[in-house]
């Protein structure tokens, strides 16, 4: 009843002379293959056996603790892994020889299983087109191939009884005669134009007037100037075909020289006289516009300009509101970091951090090859010193493993400026992204010759890992799912939508885009929207499809930025002719309703600077306002 692994027994004598023979032990003291027969595996799954040998015994399974890091460990230190398949019958682990991987390369080529198979070998024919003297058979004759069928006879006589009685009679033959009529028939019911229901009737000739007359009034006769401009007209634009005339009698009148033409005219009106009678439908052009709710009966939503924030010398190119709603956060071109108070308009705090900041997520990262995790000191202190004792209760592991980013703690005068964590890349970053939890972040280094290029870092263990072993294209931007496992990657013109837990790619977006700028998640999940350097705005709801379920072309330049509401139905966008467009996008609870795409407003202010105008928009988290950052180094709230 123990294991027995397929090749191996437990008595010495088999093992040191290697007698097996199909399968069995030549010293008959066991049976090593189980005899369980062709029944699916999934029945014994919850039972410590596999099987029963030939005395009818339990065959127990062997021992085996694997989970999937075993499996993956295995898989990276065994060399042997590859060729080593699981038996389900036995429920062992089982190496190829060199022989059955031959065989496996073989088959899957499409080739012979043998390999001493000669597969062009000449073919020997049985039968040969000389004529020999024996026959292949000698079997006589049957007597049914030379006497004639009895069967036969009596259908035959059947079916001449038949045809005499005058139950079955000749086909008649078709006939090959084309068959003409009228084409203007009367309404003949019998007829087949008179059962035809749309049924034209034919085109009536114009009665004669009084220019057909041989003695017609003065006044219908043309004059000298009238005749010369009737004759250099076409015969299409002529009011008449004819120039009246005046005779004296009756018995002057010659005949008419376009008799025959008009006769055939006639004919040809006939012929080709449309006859299909088209139902015109009175619309009414209202009726084809669909009918949109007035932006009054959608609000709330910012309308106009309240406050300007100004003290960036350079071009903000990204913005942040902390959850709370009273802080704002901007990062610029002059080397910067500023922390406003939203409600005053004040500048709270400065940080110097050495380089053009590209991207500000909630704490903002430097824009060369550095993230800065900055504490601030704003708002409450009871959160102030609780993050400050996250960074500082970590203790480093036993071993360190090389990672691609470079962790330091900032002491000193960078502490005592709000420092607190610096994580050196090897490239420049482009954009931070917090996850909702707050202990993840990624950052994106856009490079399309290599395979790093998004990051996720864990702050409390300090901990940084490469997700993507492959490189999909140049990386724009990335997010996280608010509420499920799901990590959102744009690359140029395609969004990958990637399952952590599974590790596996869930869906590929497709943006009809040329170049994707921005990106946006609804707060539900189930919905996204694109913004991109050819001026479009891509809505994509993920639960339909794959392709945008809208395309918006509201904006005339590239658009920079893409931002929803945590709770109103309100999303906004801002593009390089400075102006930021705010619509409402309601999601119905139905998932039957599509969701409801309104522009509502367009916000002006910023001014155009060296062809940029709004970098970045962000909804504040409670109140419908929208804060945008421009190249005219100011930031703008709207309420």
């Amino acid at each position: 009843g123990s294991s027995i692994e397929q090749g191996q027994c437990p008595f010495s004598v088999c093992v040191m002379s290697g007698g097996f023979e199909d399968g069995h032990c030549v010293c008959g003291r066991g049976d090593i293959r189980n005899t369980v027969g062709n029944v699916p595996m999934e029945w014994y799954q919850d039972y410590p056996h596999i099987g029963y040998n030939l005395d009818g015994k339990k065959i127990f399974k062997p021992i085996r603790n694997k989970d999937e890091l075993d499996e993956f460990l295995d898989k990276m230190e065994n060399p042997d892994y590859w060729r080593t398949v699981h038996d389900k019958t036995t429920a062992s682990d089982i190496r190829l020889t060199d022989e059955q991987v031959d065989l496996v390369h073989r088959l899957q080529k499409g080739q012979f299983g043998d390999v001493n198979f000669n597969e062009y070998e000449p073919s020997v024919d049985f039968f040969t087109n000389e004529v020999m003297i024996h026959p292949v058979t000698n079997r006589p004759q049957d007597k049914r191939s030379f006497i004639p069928s009895l069967i036969e006879k009596e259908k035959v006589s059947k079916l001449v009884h038949a045809i005499k009685m005058g139950w079955i009679k000749p086909r008649k033959p078709k006939e090959t005669t084309p068959q003409y009529y009228d084409l203007w028939a009367k309404e003949d019911p019998n007829a087949i134009l008179g059962r035809h229901k749309m049924h034209v009737p034919a085109p009536k000739m114009r009665l004669p007037g009084h220019e057909e007359s041989y003695n017609p009034p003065p006044e219908y006769l043309l004059t000298e100037e009238e005749r010369l401009v009737w004759e250099q007209q076409d015969a299409e634009d002529r009011k008449l075909p004819f120039l009246p005339q005046k005779h004296s009698c009756l018995r002057a009148v010659p005949a008419f020289s376009r008799f025959i033409h008009e006769r055939f005219e006639r004919c040809l009106d006939l012929y080709l006289c449309p006859r299909q009678r088209k139902m015109r439908v009175n619309v009414n052009p209202e009726d084809l516009i669909p009918k949109l709710p007035k932006p009054k009966d959608l609000q709330p939503f910012p309308t106009t300009m309240s406050l300007v924030y100004r003290g960036h010398t350079s071009l903000v190119r990204s913005i942040s509101a902390s959850p709370t709603g009273q802080w704002l956060v901007s990062g610029s071109d002059d080397f910067t970091v500023r922390f406003w108070e939203v409600n005053t308009g004040r500048c709270m705090k400065t940080l110097e951090v050495g380089g053009a900041v590209k991207s500000v997520a909630l704490f903002p990262p430097n824009g060369e090859r550095t993230v800065l995790l900055l504490n601030p000191s704003l708002g409450d202190r009871l959160v102030v010193s609780s993050t400050d004792q996250l960074i500082t209760a970590y203790e480093p592991p036993e071993e360190d493993k090389e990672q691609a980013v470079t962790w330091a703690l900032s002491e000193g005068l960078e502490h005592n400026m709000g420092h607190r964590l610096t994580l050196t890349h090897p490239k420049a970053v482009k954009q931070v992204v917090w996850h909702g939890k707050g202990d993840y972040l990624s950052s994106v280094m856009p490079d399309n010759s290599s395979n790093l290029q998004v990051l996720i870092h864990q702050v409390s263990k300090r901990r940084t890992q490469n997700p993507f072993r492959k490189n999909k294209g140049l990386v724009q931007c990335v997010s996280f799912h608010p509420l499920r496992p799901y990590f959102f990657v744009a690359t140029q013109r395609y969004v990958r939508v990637y399952n952590l837990i599974k590790q596996e790619l869930t869906k590929k977006l497709m943006t009809n885009c040329k170049w994707i700028s921005s990106m946006a998640i609804h707060p539900g999940g189930d919905n996204l929207i694109c913004g991109s350097y050819d001026c479009r705005l891509a809505w994509f709801d993920l639960d339909l499809s794959t392709k945008p379920y809208k395309m918006l072309r509201h904006h005339k330049k590239a658009l920079r930025g893409v931002a929803y509401h945590r709770n109103y139905p309100l999303f906004a966008s801002g593009a390089d002719d400075g102006s930021v467009i705010v619509c409402h996008g309601m999601v119905y609870n139905d998932l039957l309703q599509n969701p409801l795409i309104v522009p509502v407003k367009v916000l002006k202010g910023h001014q155009i600077t060296h062809d940029l105008g709004v970098l970045d928009v962000t909804f504040h988290p409670t109140q419908p306002w929208v804060f945008s950052s421009g190249a005219d180094t100011t930031i703008r709230l709207f309420t």
